[in-house]
Parts: structure tokens; C-alpha cells; sequence
């Protein structure tokens, strides 16, 4: 193991013991972990999931010469860095006439989970890279709660390639024309676990105009393409910076996610 990798599985351990000593891993508004009790004034979460059992495996990349994903369609003729260039030269709506920068979605080129949010917000639109303002520094530091990590085994995406001015949700028509590159990246990506982040990602690609609160706390299969991809749903990060009592509810939908992760790798 490098240095790099002990350094994460000692992060790791660390976060194991809090939880284990305190009840649960809250998150800070600025962007630290810390572990806390049980308040009451916190939502009901949803069903029990099992306390994370991360094997070591999830801490590093899976390698570039895996076998392709049972259900999967390979196309060798596409590629994300494909992608990338078909966003960046994308005119099919009007986000493209206010951008500076198209933001396509970056990490492992074999995720275990695919993080997929609303839309890029200025600090994304800035530098062309998802979730770096503080929203993507807690997004990263819930991942790292469970042993995920963008660039190791995680890759992060937006329903829309573009900043929606003032960061108002992404209009219907602006998903519509953005949802092809997504349906790309799922494919070319084979994410074992589709993770969706907020109300916007949920219900557009679970194709249900339900509330946030009931599509939480079980899997749901999204159809792309000839194949299916499990999905779960939890809170966008920039809602908990606001919300700091659905921080609770969020880390019982990242022990979900764990649990599932653990069963699909046989434990």
C-alpha cells in the first residue's frame, strides 16, 4: 500500500471509531466530519441499514483492464473523453449562451458509485469541475465517511453540463437536451451504484414527481440503455449546509449505500 492509500485507511479508521463511540458521523457547516449523538429534533431516517463493513478494496481504484459489466454494452467508438468534447461544443440550449466553462464530470474511470447532482453551480462554472465549492468539499468528506473517494473509485456528474444562471434549477427542456451525455457517461462508466444527490437529480431520473423524503431509503433501478443501474437517493450537500437536522437522515442513506456496495462485492 502507498503512502497515499495509508493515509486514507487511517482517515478511515478514525471516522470508524467516532462513529463507533458516538452514534453516527454528523457533518459540520464547515465541511468537517464530526461524530454526535442522536438529536430529536432530526427527521425520522429511513429503514435500518447495517453499520459500514468497507473492505480495503473500495480504498483504491479498480485497475483500467476489468471485465466489462455483466448487462453493459461496450461501444468502442465512444469514450468520456469524447464526451467531454461533444459538451464542450453543445449549443442545444440556452445554458450554453451564459456558461464560461462546460462542466462534463470527472473521476476513476471505473467507479464503484457514480455521484449524479443538479447542475454545476459558479465555482463549478468557474473551473470546469463538479462539486469544488463548499457543497463538493462536504460531498467529498461524506464520501470519504464510507470509504469512497473521487479519482479512486467514484465518479461525479451533473444532470446538466452547464451553470443554470443564479443557480436556479435546470429547466425540463435543458435536461432533455443534456440527458444524452449522461446516459455516455453511465454506460462507458458501468457504476455499480448510481448515488442521486437532491430533489432535481431523483426525481428526473427516477421519473417521478414525488418528494425527496419518500424516494429515500431503498434502491431503485434506472433503465439506461439494454441494462439497469440501482439507484439511491439523499440529500444534495449544499441543502444540509442549509439544514444542519437532515445531516443525521444523510448518514443512514450513506450506510445504505455502504451495505450495498459490501453485498454486490460478496461482503
Amino acid at each position: 500500500m502507498n503512502e497515499e492509500g495509508k493515509i486514507a485507511l487511517t482517515n478511515f479508521l478514525n471516522l470508524a471509531a467516532d462513529c463507533l463511540r458516538d452514534g453516527h458521523l454528523g457533518f459540520r457547516e464547515d465541511n468537517e466530519l464530526i461524530a454526535s449523538s442522536p438529536v430529536s429534533e432530526s427527521p425520522a431516517p429511513g429503514p435500518a441499514a447495517q453499520e459500514p463493513k468497507i473492505p480495503l478494496a473500495y480504498l483504491v481504484e479498480e485497475e483500467a483492464g476489468d471485465e466489462l459489466e455483466e448487462g453493459f454494452p461496450d461501444n468502442p467508438a465512444d469514450s468520456l473523453e469524447a464526451v467531454a468534447s461533444d459538451v464542450a461544443a453543445c449549443n442545444a440550449c440556452g445554458l450554453a449562451t451564459t456558461r464560461t466553462h462546460t462542466v462534463p464530470g470527472e473521476g476513476c474511470n471505473h467507479p464503484l458509485v457514480m455521484v449524479i447532482g443538479e447542475g454545476p453551480g459558479a465555482d463549478e462554472d468557474a473551473q470546469g469541475r463538479p462539486f469544488v465549492g463548499r457543497a463538493g468539499q462536504l460531498l467529498d468528506r461524506m464520501l470519504a465517511s464510507i470509504g469512497l473517494f473521487r479519482n479512486q473509485n467514484c465518479y461525479i456528474a451533473n444532470m446538466v453540463k452547464c451553470r443554470p444562471p443564479g443557480n436556479r434549477d435546470p429547466a425540463p427542456d435543458e435536461m432533455r437536451a443534456c440527458f444524452h451525455f449522461l446516459e455516455r457517461q453511465i454506460l462507458l462508466l458501468k457504476p455499480k451504484v448510481i448515488l442521486c444527490a437532491g430533489r432535481v437529480a431523483a426525481q428526473n431520473l427516477l421519473k417521478t414527481d414525488e418528494k425527496l423524503n419518500s424516494l429515500r431509503g431503498d434502491f431503485t433501478e434506472i433503465p439506461i440503455g439494454e441494462t439497469s443501474v440501482p439507484a439511491l437517493v439523499t440529500y444534495h450537500p449544499s441543502f444540509l449546509l442549509r439544514n444542519e437536522s437532515y445531516k443525521r437522515p444523510a448518514w443512514e442513506d450513506l450506510k445504505l449505500l455502504s451495505s450495498r456496495l459490501n453485498s454486490l462485492d460478496g461482503g
